[in-house]
């Protein structure tokens, strides 16, 4: 793959970007200082190790590379650090480099500082169960799951809720705060149709799309967002497809990014709730047990790279999918190249790199969007809300079809 043309250069740390320096000078510094205070039984050394990182990140001092060379990842990250070199010509910084791989980075070191892969331990996971312990989430799977009169009905409605539970990002308070109340204005751009519309007609025609027809799910948040993505799933395996690929973290980062040990604790919590939560969870248990539902942890959606720099074996599962679901602010930048493209840039050019139909929910908390219907939606988004891209209020449900390179090769086989 290759990247989308006329790609404008990556945000950056500097003060070129005000959001993202933001994050390196603050956000990030409060949630490594929320990380010492939830984990009080951390020895010394660990509260030490966190808080130089901490003081580092704050101050803008030069980034290092892993003290760990023989971990799994570690030739990537020296390979990411090298070119974040190259780009300047001069010595990384935490705010003098791309804000992408800064903000990825930060949290592979901050997993280093706490010794995660000798522990297991998840220092995010007092906040986590806060979350998964909270009323609000439950609720809001039941009304999400309610009857509805048609499987058509039930997609559109978990679609929109799932879009919407992107809001609970335990990394930040401004969008969590604002839960799933939405105005009528917040949905920027609605493509379900044309998304249903693709899977009616492809339901009974393989040259439509290549492989088994597996969709592939790029998760974001565990909690709220993690519960609607197992309900769209249980829902696309009674009615859509036979198979679905959950994508997970490898290991805990950006606070709430789902990983299999979150996935489980999920289904725990289903079950011990009882009603329809548990008769949801026996449902994506047998799914799992039957490998009619995988989950798919890979290294590759903790790195610093973007999507069409994915790793083969990955490039060949997603290429011939029937469906990609890319969740969250993250993955979206992922997606996009962390850049700011003009805001009416057609989101199915940006991602035509990939071949197979691509579905992107996002609530907005960062610059970088694509899809807009003019100009002037920007410009009066601008005028009435300054903060309109970055606060976690608005959505976008963006749908792109096969790529007609796909679609040519798919009708001739």
């Amino acid at each position: 793959m290759r990247e989308p043309p006329g790609r404008p250069p990556p945000i950056r740390t500097d003060d070129s970007n005000a959001f993202a320096n933001n994050t390196m000078r603050v956000r990030l510094p409060a949630i490594i200082d929320q990380t010492i205070a939830a984990n009080g039984d951390y020895p010394a050394s660990i509260k030490e190790r966190l808080s130089q990182l901490r003081g580092e990140i704050a101050a803008g001092g030069r980034i290092h590379g892993l003290p760990d060379a023989s971990s799994p990842d570690a030739s990537d990250w020296a390979g990411a650090l090298r070119r974040q070199r190259e780009i300047l010509n001069a010595e990384p910084t935490w705010h003098n480099v791309e804000w992408f791989f800064a903000e990825t980075y930060a949290y592979r070191c901050l997993i280093d500082a706490v010794r995660w892969s000798e522990s297991g331990r998840d220092p995010f996971l007092p906040v986590k169960r806060e979350e998964l312990n909270s009323e609000r989430l439950w609720a809001l799977l039941d009304h999400a799951t309610e009857p509805t009169d048609s499987a058509a009905e039930a997609l559109r409605r978990l679609v929109a809720f799932d879009l919407w539970a992107n809001r609970i990002d335990l990394s930040y308070a401004a969008s969590m705060e604002r839960g799933t109340r939405i105005d009528e204005d917040d949905l920027l751009v609605d493509e379900r149709a044309e998304l249903l519309a693709y899977l009616a007609e492809s339901a009974g025609d393989s040259r439509q799309f290549y492989g088994d027809g597996t969709i592939y799910l790029v998760a974001d948040n565990t909690g709220s967002e993690l519960a609607l993505d197992l309900a769209l799933s249980d829902c696309l395996l009674r009615h859509v497809t036979e198979r679905v690929v959950i994508c997970l973290k490898a290991h805990p980062t950006f606070v709430s990014d789902a990983t299999p040990a979150d996935v489980w604790m999920m289904l725990a919590e289903m079950r011990a709730r009882g009603g329809s939560a548990a008769a949801l969870a026996q449902r994506l248990r047998a799914y799992w047990a039957s490998e009619r539902l995988r989950f798919l942890p890979q290294l590759y959606w903790n790195s610093s790279r973007f999507l069409w720099d994915l790793p083969w074996s990955l490039r060949n599962r997603l290429n011939i999918a029937r469906l990609v679901i890319i969740k969250g602010d993250a993955n979206y930048r992922r997606a996009l190249g962390d850049c700011l493209w003009p805001a009416h840039t057609p989101f199915s050019q940006v991602m035509d790199y990939l071949d197979a139909p691509v579905l992107c929910l996002r609530t907005l908390k960062s610059d970088p969007v694509v899809g807009l219907p003019s100009a002037e939606t920007a410009a009066r988004l601008e005028r009435i809300d300054p903060d309109w891209r970055v606060n976690g209020k608005r959505g976008l449900i963006q749908f792109k079809a096969q790529t007609s390179k796909s679609q040519q090769v798919a009708v001739a086989g």
